[in-house]
């Protein structure tokens, strides 16, 4: 955690699953398969992939009713994988009948999301919201209630627009739509209290595709509310616009201590990799001092004096194998998230960058000597030489992690490999 560290706004606490949600609990991580539900084994492995990448919570699509009867069968599927992350079933038009038809399904979801803009409009002579919202007390699951800008209950924006053109100054167009998002979150929430549904089940999100919107309900919200709140911009985007996006407006909510929980809904490449937008989300919340997910690496752009591109392609092996050890350093060690490891190219700020991390390596630049000085700890511990420079660096970064930081309980104590590193110059 930073040093300026961030005041959290108040809000309740929601158990979901193993994770908890608000009450001063760090900010969450959540994600959301794209896969077809009623492919259980192709659902299965995305969770599972969603998963290793530090996805606490996990959002599935349950529409049809072939999806619903294999949501058992996933979470089966994932217990016998050793993977407990809680599933969020997405509920939208049908959900109450899903729900209700398949009982192993509302059992096996950790929590139900429900979007009041899209319940209902199939079946007017039921009563969905409150059909889903006693079936979450029935099984002791709490909900979101996600309002979304492009599925806004109609009547409610028309009924708001007609106030708003009746008053003496009207608000512009925009700012009544906000309002409206706001209201429609905080009536169905009122509405589901009524039902039974305790305080601290209920979890709130009302989701834009604009930045400033975005920052603007959430801040309005905030005042008029103690639920547990879920961010996320959706429709991001695709690539770095996506990417971008999400974290203008993330940043600054997350800043002023607002937001619980978290989603990066990026379109991904085509064939591209989902745990993308996992990864998108744990990076927002680490630079921000807000959580430590993995060891970080500390790179330069590059310059004129660079113009090796051997520095780059050491910065990204390194973070690539980083990314890949932490399911199972996760595992073993207390406190190796917090890592610090710098890659960088040239005498500039190369040793004074590698200082202050853990670990770090200033290669050589343009020009100057074929040496590549390693600090450990602040200290420089050896010069590295020659055409293995990444691979001993590698195994230096493991042995550091087994010496280190201290095994999880119940862990044996890990061995320290030994490292066949000749020391010149130290």
């Amino acid at each position: 955690m930073s040093a300026c560290a961030v005041k959290r706004r108040p809000s309740q606490r929601v158990i979901v699953g193993k994770v908890m949600l608000g009450g001063g609990a760090p900010v969450v991580v959540q994600s959301m398969t794209n896969t077809d539900t009623a492919d259980a084994a192709a659902t299965t492995k995305q969770v599972y992939e969603l998963a290793q990448a530090g996805s606490e919570l996990v959002r599935i699509t349950v529409n049809t009713p072939e999806a619903a009867a294999q949501v058992a069968n996933i979470r089966s599927r994932l217990d016998a994988l050793g993977c407990d992350v809680p599933l969020v079933g997405d509920f939208h038009y049908n959900g109450h009948r899903l729900l209700t038809d398949y009982p192993e399904c509302a059992q096996a979801l950790a929590k139900y999301r429900i979007n009041p803009g899209n319940v209902g409009r199939t079946r007017k002579e039921d009563d969905p919201f409150s059909m889903m919202i006693e079936t979450a007390i029935r099984y002791d699951k709490p909900v979101r209630i996600g309002v979304n800008w492009g599925s806004l209950d109609q009547n409610l924006v028309v009924r708001m627009m007609d106030e708003n053109s009746r008053l003496a100054q009207p608000k512009e167009a925009g700012e009544v739509t906000r309002a409206a998002l706001i209201a429609s979150a905080l009536e169905s929430a009122a509405r589901a209290e009524q039902l039974g549904m305790a305080h601290n089940r209920i979890v709130l999100s009302c989701k834009v595709s604009e930045v400033q919107d975005l920052i603007a309900v959430y801040r309005a919200l905030t005042q008029q509310c103690d639920y547990a709140l879920h961010l996320g911009l959706t429709e991001a985007g695709m690539g770095s616009k996506g990417i971008v996006a999400s974290t203008a407006a993330l940043s600054v909510l997350l800043q002023e201590g607002i937001g619980d929980t978290i989603r990066i809904s990026l379109t991904p490449e085509p064939g591209g990799d989902r745990t993308q937008e996992v990864l998108v989300g744990q990076e927002i919340l680490q630079t921000m001092g807000l959580r430590a997910f993995a060891p970080m690496v500390t790179a330069c752009p590059g310059c004129g004096r660079t113009t090796s591109s051997f520095f780059q392609e050491l910065a990204q092996s390194i973070q690539n194998h980083l990314r890949t050890q932490m399911p199972l350093w996760r595992k073993q060690y207390d406190g190796v998230e917090n890592m610090t490891v710098a890659v960088m190219g040239c005498v500039v700020n190369g040793p004074g960058e590698s200082k202050l991390a853990n670990i770090g390596i200033s290669l050589p630049g343009t020009g100057e000597s074929p040496a590549a000085p390693v600090y450990i700890d602040g200290e420089k511990a050896m010069t590295l030489r020659g055409d293995n420079i990444a691979r001993e660096f590698t195994e230096i970064v493991d042995s550091y992690v087994a010496r280190k930081y201290a095994p999880r309980s119940g862990d044996a104590p890990p061995t320290p490999r030994s490292i066949p590193i000749k020391v010149v110059n130290k």
